[in-house]
């Protein structure tokens, strides 16, 4: 059951990655970076939680 949440995360991940890339190539570079960042914590976070 782990590993699917875990996939399922990285698959948040991509999306959002691809979501990122799609604003830097318009020419939204502010809105490219905070999403970028919201990425990274979609990543971040679930190792934070599953330590506990």
């Amino acid at each position: 059951m782990t590993i699917i949440l875990w996939i399922l995360v990285f698959l948040i991940f991509l999306y959002t990655i691809g979501f990122a890339l799609t604003l830097w190539k318009d020419k939204n570079k502010v809105g490219s970076i905070a999403v970028f960042i919201l990425a990274l914590v979609t990543i971040i976070i679930p190792f934070f939680s599953s330590i506990r």
